[in-house]
């Protein structure tokens, strides 16, 4: 493990989301924001109504610009995100999960909070130097984000459908030299 259970959730979640973005949209009814509910169980305040939905599909470019800044502007615009909200940090525990630090309010909306979690993980990666673990899919006609949690740093593609897709293709043009 590179980063705390927490620290890897948050990124797992703001890639999923940001990656949402990419054509075709797949955050755009109450069903899609139920699947990244599903894969993603905040805690706290779930409005699931269309207001919530909006909010967090206006918070995705936000999240890409943090997630694949170079190390000082992220830091620059994790410091803007953690000032635009009033902070409450405290130690919690639930569920699955050991002691971990929530920053805001589990009353706060859900696209807020998404946003600070987002912001506390990119203070680890900030921290340790591993912004390289962010990148833009390696498939040249993809645009997705791929989250590289790795030992060996080996995750070039967004998801296995980009992997596969590369592997056919190299396969094909070594047969055809």
């Amino acid at each position: 493990m590179i980063f705390t259970n927490d620290t890897e959730d948050a990124l797992r979640s703001a890639v999923w989301l940001v990656n949402t973005a990419e054509a075709p949209d797949t955050l755009t009814d109450a069903a899609d924001e139920a699947e990244f509910l599903e894969e993603f169980p905040f805690t706290g305040r779930v409005d699931r109504d269309a207001v919530e939905l909006d909010a967090l599909r206006r918070i995705r470019s936000q999240l890409r610009a943090m997630l694949i800044a170079p190390r000082d502007e992220m830091a620059t615009a994790v410091n803007e995100a953690l000032a635009s909200v009033t902070l409450t940090p405290r130690l919690t525990r639930h569920g699955d999960m050991d002691w971990h630090l929530h920053a805001v309010a589990d009353d706060r909306p859900l696209s807020e909070r998404v946003l600070i979690e987002t912001a506390m993980a990119l203070v680890d990666v900030i921290r340790t130097d591993e912004g390289s673990r962010i990148s833009v899919c390696d498939d040249d006609s993809c645009e997705a984000l791929a989250l590289d949690l790795s030992r060996n740093r080996s995750k070039r593609y967004c998801s296995t459908t980009c992997a596969n897709r590369n592997a056919v293709a190299a396969y094909r043009a070594r047969r055809a030299s």
